[in-house]
């Protein structure tokens, strides 16, 4: 038998103890699940650019994979906690538009539903270890295919942000080299469409082996989102590039 498996999307980051005390409650609860943290640097208090990143990185998972998504500069407020079931994955975290993506290009949505189950413990300030990990790990115990039962989440109407551009031109995330992923995805422009960041203008090239060195330039990366970067060197210090800027797209 397959065992369930848990995958994190958190703006926690590394350091601290948020992680391990999330991972000491699916240890408790759901002893069985694998438990792998895809992203732990998710843009800080920026539900939307964390709506646009994670469409492009469930894909990689096997159905049935359980998201445990913290993006909640909400929490302990009136914003409601979901729990999704999209395209065969589960989702959960809160309803402030970290999901929109993910709903908006879902084939099938076969559960949207609020999460009404209360713990012992819920903290006003930490619903990722108190409610939403405890969740996850219920969803781990699930029969495929099964739904969970009223007692632990209703249907319900996710808030939606019709207003989101269904491609976002801003940057969206930095990695460790210094090169900024975007909210577009690459299949949304031509070959020649140029990228403008400040004055500068980029070309788009297939990789970084195609850019002389310390060249700036933009290309598809891995997981189908536009990224800008600089052959050897840090897009984001070249190019003065920050989380959240725009950036300009331009066609020929």
């Amino acid at each position: 038998m397959t065992r369930p498996l848990i995958v994190f999307f958190t703006d926690f980051g590394h350091e601290g103890p948020y992680l391990g005390q999330m991972s000491a409650v699916l240890r408790r609860e759901a002893p069985e699940a694998e438990v792998i943290n895809l992203f732990a640097d998710a843009p800080a208090f920026e539900p939307q650019l964390s709506a646009y990143l994670m469409p492009a990185y469930v894909g990689e998972f096997p159905p049935g994979t359980i998201f445990l998504c913290v993006v909640d500069p909400g929490v302990g407020g009136d914003r409601r906690p979901l729990v999704l079931n999209a395209d065969g994955n589960w989702y959960v975290g809160p309803d402030n538009g970290l999901f929109e993506m993910v709903l908006r290009r879902a084939v099938h949505v076969d559960l949207a539903a609020e999460i009404v189950w209360k713990p012992r413990r819920l903290s006003a300030s930490f619903h990722g270890r108190d409610l939403f990990a405890p969740v996850a790990a219920e969803l781990a115990h699930l029969t495929w295919g099964a739904m969970p039962d009223g007692d632990l989440a209703r249907p319900t109407d996710p808030l939606r942000f019709a207003d989101w551009p269904d491609e976002l031109d801003r940057v969206a995330y930095i990695d460790r080299f210094g090169n900024a992923l975007t909210g577009r995805r690459a299949a949304s422009l031509s070959d020649g469409a140029v990228l403008r960041v400040g004055d500068v203008d980029l070309p788009r090239l297939r990789t970084f082996a195609d850019a002389p060195v310390n060249m700036p330039f933009w290309f598809e990366n891995a997981n189908g989102l536009v990224e800008i970067a600089v052959n050897r060197g840090r897009a984001d210090e070249s190019l003065d590039l920050a989380v959240g800027d725009a950036i300009l797209v331009t066609t020929p």
